[in-house]
């Protein structure tokens, strides 16, 4: 086609945006290890609805390694109830085309999915609340002596017994 080109005009400036950041990093050296890691998460999805609904939560695929898959779990009662579903799992890896013969399983003390962030449950400070730290932080910027100097004998010299 005239004018058509495979490289944009002198001048033009490149695509920016999420999708030309991941662009970028899957063009990159490290690509391989991100290519790997979206693959490896795309295959846990596959297998996910095939482990029981309970287990689902507890356990995430790490890796394919030789003919094993390797599991990630939270705790040792989610260790024995994967190694229950061992044959399902397997049988499930074959079918979307992995050639595997068995399942690892390790266990771990972190949680597999990071937890949102807390909503603050706290209310709202009242306005005597909001006062009383103005007032309480305009005293620190103040540099007042400190509460504990205002003891009863707190200007004693060491050694001096109070009376």
């Amino acid at each position: 086609m005239p004018g058509s080109r495979s490289t944009p005009p002198a001048g033009a400036t490149a695509p920016s945006g999420p999708r030309a950041a991941l662009q970028a990093l899957l063009d990159g050296a490290e690509g391989g290890t991100l290519r790997r890691a979206l693959w490896l998460d795309a295959v846990d999805q596959l297998l996910r609805p095939h482990l029981p609904p309970v287990l689902a939560a507890h356990a995430r695929l790490a890796n394919v390694r030789g003919d094993k898959l390797v599991f990630v779990v939270d705790g040792p009662v989610w260790h024995a109830k994967l190694r229950l579903a061992t044959q399902e799992l397997v049988d499930a890896a074959r079918s979307v085309g992995l050639d595997v013969a068995g399942l690892t399983v390790r266990t771990t003390t972190q949680p597999l999915r990071p937890m949102p962030p807390a909503a603050s449950t706290a209310p709202p400070m009242s306005a005597a609340g909001q006062s009383g730290l103005a007032a309480a932080l305009a005293l620190l910027r103040s540099g007042a002596p400190d509460v504990s100097e205002k003891r009863v004998g707190g200007n004693r010299k060491p050694g001096q017994r109070g009376t």
